[in-house]
Formats: C-alpha cells, sequence, structure tokens
C-alpha cells in the first residue's frame, strides 16, 4: 500500500465528533472505549501493515479474546511505550521550540462524523498554523530509530492518515525524537484517494469484529503469538479434514516449503562448515563483500539440576515451580 505524498487543496469537510472526554478516565476505562472502534494506532494493524501487531492479534483485542495475550505493563521502566508517554511532552516543547508551532491537548476520543467505528486519539492540537493542524510525537530507540532511516514509517503514516480522515484536518507534523538526541520533523499531507483506500480495508477489518470471524493469520509472530493465546490447549480430538480439499492443498504446500527449506538449511551448513574449516583456528575472517567471526564465548556457572535433585531432593523440591506447558506443531507426511 503505497503513501504518497499529496497536494490535493483543501476542501469542506465535517469536524470530528468529541465521543468521549478522557481528562477522568483510567487506564483499563479508556482500553474499553478503544474496543468500541479502530483507533488511529490500530490503523496499520488492522490494514495488516504493522510490523509490531498483526490483524488477528487485533482482532482477539476488538472481541475480548486477549486475556492470554502478553500485556505491556505502563509503569514498565523497560518498556518503549512507559518512555513514549514519559517523553511526549518533551516532544512537542522541543516541536514548538523548532518550529514555532503552538500546540494543545485533546483530552477527548475523536469519532469519524460518517463512520463512527473510526476513533482517534490526536496527541496535540496545532494552533493559529495554516499550513498544519496534528501533531503526532513518536520516540525511538537505538534498535527502534532503524525504521526511521528513510523517513516516516509505513504503519506511522497510516496512523496520521487515519486521524486526518477522523478529523476532516489537512496536514499533520510527526515529530519524532530518535535515541534520545535527534529531534526531527516530518509533514503529512491529508490524500484523499489514499484515505478512501484505508477506509475500506479498515472497514473490511471491522467487518471481521462485527461478525466475530477471525481473520487469516499472517505469518507474523504476532499472528502465532495470538494462535497460542486463542488456543492454549488442546483438546484430544481428532480433526479428519482428508476430504477438505482447501486445507490439503495447504498442508501439500506446507511439506513442499518444509522440503525446500530443510535443503536450503543443509546448503547454508555445508557453506558454514567450508569457511570454518579454512579459518580453522582464526579469530576473524575477511571476504571481499564482508566478514564473519568464530569465537569462543566465555565459560558460565550453570545449576546441576539433576544432581540437586538427586543428592538433596528434598531442598530441590522447596524450589520446584510448574511451568505451563505449549503447544507443539508437529507435521509428518
Amino acid at each position: 500500500m503505497a503513501l504518497p505524498q499529496s497536494s490535493n487543496p483543501p476542501t469542506s469537510r465535517k469536524p470530528a465528533l468529541r465521543l468521549v472526554k478522557t481528562t477522568n478516565l483510567d487506564r483499563d476505562e479508556w482500553l474499553e472505549v478503544r474496543k468500541g472502534g479502530i483507533g488511529s494506532s490500530d490503523a496499520g494493524a488492522a490494514v495488516g501493515l504493522n510490523p509490531y501487531k498483526s490483524q488477528l492479534q487485533l482482532w482477539m483485542e476488538k472481541t475480548g479474546r486477549d486475556a492470554n495475550l502478553p500485556k505491556t505493563d505502563p509503569n514498565d521502566e523497560t518498556s518503549p511505550m512507559y518512555w513514549g508517554t514519559l517523553l511526549e511532552p518533551i516532544v512537542a516543547a522541543h516541536y514548538t521550540r523548532r518550529t514555532s508551532n503552538r500546540v494543545r491537548r485533546i483530552n477527548a476520543v475523536l469519532q469519524h462524523p460518517d463512520e463512527p467505528w473510526m476513533l482517534a486519539n490526536i496527541d496535540r492540537e496545532v494552533t493559529g498554523a495554516p499550513d498544519v493542524q496534528i501533531l503526532e510525537c513518536k520516540t525511538a530507540g537505538i534498535n527502534g530509530a532503524r525504521l526511521w532511516k528513510d523517513g516516516v514509517p509505513e504503519y506511522v503514516q497510516i496512523q496520521v492518515m487515519h486521524q486526518l480522515a477522523v478529523t476532516g484536518k489537512q496536514a499533520a507534523d510527526v515529530a519524532v525524537l530518535l535515541g534520545g538526541q535527534d529531534l526531527q520533523v516530518h509533514r503529512i499531507e491529508r490524500d484523499e484517494a489514499l484515505i478512501q483506500r484505508l477506509i475500506e480495508l479498515e472497514r473490511k477489518f471491522w467487518r471481521y469484529v462485527v461478525d466475530d470471524v477471525a481473520p487469516p493469520a499472517d505469518g507474523s509472530d504476532s499472528a502465532d503469538t495470538a494462535l497460542r493465546a486463542l488456543y492454549p490447549q488442546d483438546s484430544g480430538q481428532t480433526l479428519d479434514l482428508s476430504a477438505d480439499f482447501a486445507m490439503s492443498g495447504v498442508f501439500s504446500d506446507l511439506l513442499a516449503v518444509r522440503q525446500v527449506l530443510g535443503q536450503q538449511n543443509q546448503l547454508e551448513a555445508q557453506l558454514k562448515q567450508r569457511i570454518q574449516q579454512h579459518m580453522g583456528d582464526a579469530t576473524k575472517a575477511l571476504f571481499e563483500t564482508g566478514e564473519v567471526t568464530w569465537k569462543r564465548s566465555k565459560d558460565s556457572q550453570v545449576l546441576d539440576a539433576a544432581r540437586l535433585c538427586k543428592d538433596e531432593p528434598e531442598l530441590a523440591r522447596c524450589f520446584m515451580t510448574n511451568r505451563p506447558g505449549s503447544r507443539r506443531f508437529l507435521v509428518t507426511g
């Protein structure tokens, strides 16, 4: 889904509705309101373009099936969410310092005037500037900064375009603090054709929610996590799909792909071993297009659990804990 910049002239558009004031809402109440529609931060996942969240995981959240999904603790100081929330006012203040544009909070969940399932939370409203009306504040650490090397990541562009769709506004600035010291400001203009396509795709996802039908898994880590949370235990039942031509085709494709991957993995191992054999006891090897290292890791101490259980069974029993089992997907064919 391409996201070109647009020079579309402003047209008369309906303003967003203020669905709920957020001034006195706690986090749980705010999350419950968000379940009633697709918010701007949901938009990338809803159309299948969020690298961190799949459609399936988002569907589970919207339909109340997310109890077993991993939850981010907003007070966890190792979480990007924690630092993003903490630094948002600082990013907004430095945006004003950089651009001279004044900003203010909008303490409400906004709703599209014609598509009631389209919601948006706006970080800041830009006031007194004729060419921009919305500010989206972002932070990215060392690892996340790589997604910004070519400009605003696609899923963030979709988030902002969703905000422009809901509010009827013409342009938004994205202010991002990279690595804690590099503030960048990117302008995103409203694109009517893209907004219409975005609404179509989001409406298609919302239909999954309304019909209570799961969207297809997309092969991502997020979808894998979602499936494990959705079906944590097996029933012991055998499902006979031998007469289901569609699923039998999927299984045949899976076998074919696994065969190709097995051959590629073997080839990779052979090539790696040729280099290792040529290196001998060398630590590093240089090539025209790159380099490899073959180092021994540091020695470490580990607990000999088997010996502890044998020699001190009572002591070992005091430190035993139950670890939930997980389902294993084994293929025979």
